[in-house]
């Protein structure tokens, strides 16, 4: 079993050679070098695409936001103020006493 391994070993070692390591790293390398080409190329035009798709849904929102809020207010041209509860304002919520420490010399 172990020579049966040793031999398919020394078969894929056989089939490995220099030529074809440089082979593989030059394929590598211009893969590389190809892709930073092409990526400084379309890059900026895809972000470009890509803020302005952005800024259309951010006013598509907007505009949805003003629609929607002016269609809220009554028909009958009356204006209405919703305001808090300014008879009663809120209590703060009491934790302890507040001490005041006085330094001594």
């Amino acid at each position: 079993m172990e020579l049966l391994i040793l031999q398919k070993i020394i078969l894929i070692m056989q089939y490995a050679s220099f030529s074809g390591f440089l082979r593989t790293l030059f394929y590598i390398m211009a893969f590389y070098y190809i892709f930073k080409f092409l990526a400084r190329l379309f890059l900026p035009l895809l972000v470009k695409k890509v803020v302005e798709k952005a800024g259309e849904n951010f006013q598509k929102q907007q505009q949805n936001a003003q629609d929607n809020s002016w269609k809220k207010t009554p028909n009958n041209d009356e204006v209405i103020y919703k305001s808090t509860n300014t008879k009663n304002p809120r209590e703060t919520k009491k934790v302890g006493d507040y001490v005041d420490y006085e330094e001594i010399e």
